[in-house]
């Protein structure tokens, strides 16, 4: 017989919830019959998630994170919520830092029992970088306006149709040289579904994870050029791979319309691998998965003649 999630029935916000992560959180806390809001800028990114829940089992609501009022109603009657959202522009402090801890609050002030802040490894209230500085703000808000949340700081995620993979995936296909930014750079990449269910086991016990800190770290440590060259090998591709001098590398991002700025160019040097002595996945119950496992699966469809180049035995 199945277990039945204490999730089971429980109205579960998330903030953000049609991005990356929070597509693939949404299936799993679907499957443990919860039922869902996805609060979102744009909620229809999310509509398609709607095959995959029960009748009555599904809401999406628009909300602007920016806006105390807007939080406050997309929050309101939830049982426990998940602050999902992320941005590289230029409002980071209003929706990392500031709409985390209004979001918190409304989640406190509405009864609800559990909250999940997701964060980055990196994130410090002092750091350099904008996104790390505004994350660790965020940080700080939520736990003083809900003691017993949840932080979740996972290092670059890494999933079949978004984030790092598709991005580097598509280049490789593409270009016969490539630049490689933050070439030598340590990262411990982790898999979205890995990241999820992190999340869903801290809301489903609140009292055993929450006012803890977690890092989501995937087991390989692989440089930033590893992780390029495994995914050209996968894609049978011979490309030329071209570390990027720190001078020049800043030079680009300094330039308009560049798909890096300097922010992101930061992280990228400074790396990310879990911090010694902070709980882990494993402590969420999570035997987080390797790149290499997927990634020649993965990879098929970029091969010169795609699935035509599989081989049966």
């Amino acid at each position: 017989m199945a277990r039945t999630s204490p999730l089971d029935g429980k109205l579960v916000t998330l903030i953000g919830g049609n991005g990356f992560i929070g597509s693939h959180l949404a299936q799993d806390l679907l499957e443990r019959g919860a039922r869902l809001r996805i609060a979102a800028r744009e909620p229809e990114k999310a509509f398609k998630l709607k095959p995959l829940a029960n009748l009555g089992q599904l809401q999406f609501a628009r909300c602007n994170a920016a806006d105390k009022r807007s939080l406050e109603a997309c929050v309101a009657g939830s049982d426990v919520v998940v602050y999902l959202v992320g941005t590289f522009d230029k409002n980071q402090k209003a929706l990392q830092a500031d709409g985390a801890g209004h979001a918190a609050r409304a989640a406190a002030a509405t009864g609800a029992t559990g909250f999940v802040y997701v964060s980055a490894i990196g994130a410090d209230p002092d750091a350099e970088t904008g996104y790390y500085r505004t994350k660790g703000e965020g940080e700080r808000q939520v736990l003083e306006a809900f003691p017993k949340a949840t932080i979740i700081r996972p290092s670059v995620v890494f999933g079949e149709e978004s984030g790092l993979v598709p991005m580097f995936a598509d280049l490789v296909q593409m270009m016969p040289v490539i630049p490689v930014f933050g070439a030598e750079s340590e990262f411990q990449p982790v898999w979205v579904d890995d990241v999820a269910g992190a999340i869903a086991t801290a809301l489903e016990d609140p009292g055993a994870h929450g006012g803890k800190t977690y890092e989501a770290a995937g087991p390989e440590t692989l440089t930033m050029l590893q992780i390029n060259r495994m995914i050209a090998d996968a894609q049978e591709r011979s490309r030329t791979f071209v570390p990027m001098p720190g001078p020049l590398a800043k030079l680009f991002a300094m330039m308009p319309l560049t798909p890096i700025n300097a922010d992101q160019l930061a992280m990228l040097d400074a790396g990310s691998v879990a911090t010694k002595g902070t709980p882990g996945l494993a402590k969420l119950g999570i035997a987080a998965k390797p790149l290499s496992l997927f990634i020649d699966r993965w990879m098929v469809r970029y091969r010169k003649h795609g699935r035509f180049t599989e081989k049966r035995a």
